[in-house]
């Protein structure tokens, strides 16, 4: 069976968000090119920008997905997430609240691409 191992973010300034996403999730990029650039966030899986529809992509531009991140241990690692990430001027779309999959809370990246905190299930 196949499973997906790439997962790409449209973005407008390959550099900018490069900076953004390095800082957020301290990370650095396996190869850096002018249009494309791939993190390895597992053996053989690849969280990558991509500015090659930067032409058709604005920040006005609605978003459909979310980036995910699913941190272990409690409500505090979360809110700890949510302080951590603040503190560096992140876009607040979603403050901390509870939903169905607990404690959760959700910010844009410069391109208004979203990024969702939540447990691990």
């Amino acid at each position: 069976m196949t499973t997906p191992n790439l997962f790409l973010i449209y973005v407008t300034d390959v550099e900018r968000a490069t900076r953004f996403y390095s800082d957020l999730f301290d990370m650095a990029p396996v190869a850096v090119t002018p249009r494309y650039v791939p993190f390895e966030v597992a053996p053989g899986v690849f969280f990558a920008l991509w500015s090659g529809r930067g032409d058709t992509v604005t920040a006005a531009t609605p978003r459909t997905s979310e980036v995910g991140l699913m941190l272990s241990g409690s409500k505090a690692a979360v809110d700890d997430c949510y302080t951590k990430w603040t503190a560096k001027g992140v876009t607040v779309v979603e403050e901390p609240h509870e939903d169905v999959f607990g404690r959760t809370f959700v910010i844009a990246d410069p391109d208004g691409n979203l990024i969702r905190v939540s447990p691990v299930d």
